[in-house]
């Protein structure tokens, strides 16, 4: 099996990242299927592909001619069967729950054709832990995309012990037709490579606001005008969710022990609250205003 045997991609999880994945492929010719159990979800997946493409004509990013194509290539559906029955590659996108991810691949192992590569987006849980769950360890890895998917450039391809080479090669291939950079890890670690050095810029963000030090909006602005960030840390966590910040947290220190990796008492207030950022229209910052 190589990159040109890739032709359908299955895309797990209809949410922030797994419905932008899914764009992504269908806008780079891969005939793609979206499926999520929550209805809702999917629906605002499906507009918006819809919405997107429109704007990206419109903006000039894409020909009219380019986005119907694009758009005829990406479908949406409840079941995960239907989803996969053809893939020859599936991108998992769901929550950061280990068990939850489990059930997933052994469904997927049992669904998906026997040659599927099955790669997770998970950035907390490697797939050493999720491979044995199916009886095609050596095509499962994790494949992070960074959040937005359409926009941000790096992957990172995990490879395990359990990973083929030619498994990793196909990732790392497929990325690169997507237009991603790609960057390979010879070894799984917790938080892989950009996630734990934004970890440690994160934990000090807090530690710093819960001490009064400085506001948030000023350690946002310290990142941006000082260090060059596109965006400071509080800003970051309103994106991709108060709610990841706390359940990666979460999923850290069960498996390290390690209280560094708690949640800090401001995230689980925001947490608890469900303030989780955009999605909820409140987190760190107010989005209800405008």
């Amino acid at each position: 099996m190589n990159i040109d045997d890739i032709k359908n991609i299955a895309v797990i999880g209809a949410g922030n990242m797994g419905h932008q994945i899914a764009m992504l492929c269908a806008i780079h010719g891969y005939k793609t299927v979206c499926t999520d159990i929550n209805p809702d979800i999917l629906k605002k997946a499906e507009n918006f592909a819809d919405t997107y493409l429109a704007g990206r004509v419109e903006k000039g990013r894409l020909t009219q001619d380019q986005a119907t194509a694009a758009r005829e290539r990406i479908a949406f559906t409840g079941s995960m069967e239907e989803a996969v029955k053809d893939a020859d590659y599936v991108i998992e996108a769901v929550l950061e729950i280990l068990d939850l991810k489990r059930k997933i691949f052994a469904d997927l192992d049992r669904m998906a054709p026997a040659h599927a590569i099955l790669a997770t987006n998970s950035s907390a849980i490697i797939s050493s832990k999720i491979a044995d769950a199916t009886d095609r360890s050596e095509k499962v890895l994790n494949v992070h995309f960074f959040n937005p998917a359409l926009v941000m450039k790096l992957v990172e391809v995990v490879q395990g012990p359990h990973v083929s080479d030619e498994t990793r090669e196909i990732s790392m291939a497929l990325c690169e037709k997507l237009e991603k950079v790609p960057v390979h890890l010879k070894k799984e670690v917790d938080g892989f490579l950009l996630n734990r050095i934004f970890a440690a810029i994160t934990r000090e963000a807090l530690w710093l606001l819960e001490m009064g030090v400085a506001s948030m909006e000023d350690i946002d602005k310290a990142q941006v005008y000082g260090a060059g960030h596109p965006m400071g840390t509080f800003r970051l966590m309103d994106l991709t969710g108060i709610d990841l910040t706390y359940i990666m947290g979460m999923e850290a220190f069960r498996e390290t022990g390690d209280v560094r990796h708690l949640p800090s008492p401001s995230v689980v207030e925001k947490y608890c609250k469900g303030d989780y950022g955009q999605k909820t229209g409140k987190g760190w910052y107010d989005y209800t205003k405008k």
